[in-house]
């Protein structure tokens, strides 16, 4: 027990090691020069300022952070110079002829942060290292560190703005780490600029990182209220629906309620009815009593919380289905409407969806005939085929004595949205004689059937 625990120890340091390595590797090395372009502000609140500037430049203000960073860097660029001029001729590790490449070391990262952030680090770092080696094989004049060592501090923290806080950490501790290995092969000359930069630099990025984190918070909360407020407008929005729904219930079952009414009490309020107009009277007696019986399912389908289980649990609510095709074709009949119907290919059972929504196609395409093309012959079609169930319904041109109703096409659009839904094609247009037709298809899988 007791060998264990130490070993159990040394397992723990040892993964968490290995993952501060991973890390380490897939934050400062892993595709290190990617193309990362830094967007121009685009949130009109966060840049307040830039409402008071004039509007022939306040569309250059989104791009303000990149012109101070290229300012920066051509400040470097000359301040780079002017400090290995000073230095003259062939003094130290650093040489006159050089000082335009070591002055472009010190001012590309800081444009480069604007497009590769984690590769002007590295470009920074170079810079760093040759400040460090440059104080110790030079006669330890330190203008050439006061360049660098602030501008690389500079980098760093504009790469934890740019990327993620934890880079942070992982370049400070990297560049002290690289820092006193440099000084210590060089036999400790630079121990005291690296201290000098190590403690300000800690608290530099420090609050870089509180900066990133707090930004990175705000926006999660901006992205959260968001999601929230389209929550609560869909929420909102189906509550209204389920009111109209309501009210257009209160509304038409009244009116269902006296035509049924009505129409059972009218044959006993004449004498001698004839047949036929008692049969008429019964059909819209029924036609009303199953509308009626409709409008309470949807209703108790948009009040019920599960409307699945609802719709599975009351038995008087069934499900339409082309089982009861015939029944319908009886109703339109009994409404004045001739019409035919023929069904090709072996009748099966389809899914309870598949079998609702044809049967509503049907249903709203009769109903559309009976509207708008009064006196007119239809047509309804059923093909069971492979891989589905293929419907149409046509109609001829309509009667010259009738007058058609106006209608909105919400029944069109309304099939289509059914066909589509499950994933079908549907045509409807007028046909050459003046009618109208309409066609769909409505697929049905093979794992759909058998569970049917």
């Amino acid at each position: 027990m007791k060998d264990t625990q130490p070993q159990d120890a040394l397992r723990t340091e040892a993964r968490i090691a290995r993952g501060a390595l991973h890390l380490l590797r897939k934050d400062l090395f892993e595709d290190a020069f990617a193309f990362r372009p830094m967007l121009p502000l685009d949130d009109p609140a966060v840049p307040g300022w830039r409402q008071r500037l004039p509007k022939r430049v306040r569309h250059y203000g989104r791009w303000a952070p990149h012109i101070v960073l290229v300012c920066a860097a051509v400040a470097n660029f000359l301040l780079g110079i002017s400090a290995t001029l000073e230095r003259g001729g062939s003094y130290g590790f650093l040489h006159t002829p050089s000082s335009l490449g070591f002055s472009l070391l010190v001012a590309a990262p800081v444009v480069l942060v604007l497009f590769r952030p984690v590769g002007a680090f590295w470009v920074s770092f170079a810079g760093f290292g040759l400040a460090m080696l440059d104080t110790a094989f030079g006669a330890y004049d330190a203008t050439w560190p006061m360049v660098s060592l602030p501008t690389h501090v500079v980098v760093m923290a504009l790469v934890v703005l740019r990327t993620r806080p934890r880079l942070a950490l992982e370049m400070w501790v990297v560049t002290i780490v690289a820092g006193g290995i440099l000084s210590t092969a060089t036999g400790g000359f630079g121990y005291r600029e690296l201290f000098a930069l190590a403690v300000p630099s800690a608290f530099i990025l420090t609050a870089a990182a509180a900066v990133r984190a707090w930004r990175e918070e705000r926006r999660h909360v901006v992205e959260t209220q968001t999601v929230t407020a389209e929550e609560r407008s869909r929420r909102t929005l189906l509550e209204e629906r389920a009111t109209i729904a309501r009210e257009l219930h209160d509304v038409v079952a009244h009116h269902m309620s006296v035509i049924a009414i009505q129409a059972e009490a009218a044959p006993y309020r004449v004498e001698h009815t004839p047949p036929e107009l008692a049969t008429s009277f019964a059909t819209i007696r029924e036609n009303a009593v199953a509308a009626l019986t409709e409008l309470r399912r949807i209703l108790g389908v948009v009040r019920s919380e599960d409307p699945d289980a609802f719709a599975e649990n009351d038995p008087e609510a069934p499900q339409p289905s082309l089982a009861q095709l015939d029944g319908l074709l009886e109703s339109v009949r009994g409404a004045g409407l001739t019409v035919e119907a023929v069904v090709t290919g072996a009748a099966r059972p389809l899914p309870q969806g598949v079998e609702l929504s044809a049967y509503r196609i049907v249903q709203e395409a009769l109903s559309n005939t009976l509207r708008h093309a009064p006196g007119a012959e239809a047509r309804v079609e059923v093909s069971y085929v492979l891989g589905g169930i293929g419907l149409r319904i046509v109609n001829g041109k309509p009667s010259r004595l009738a007058t058609p109703s106006p209608g909105a096409g919400h029944g069109v659009l309304g099939m289509r949205e059914r066909v589509q839904m499950l994933g079908g094609e549907m045509t409807a247009d007028h046909t050459e004689d003046g009618g109208f037709e309409v066609a769909a298809f409505l697929p049905v899988s093979a794992a759909g059937e058998a569970q049917s």
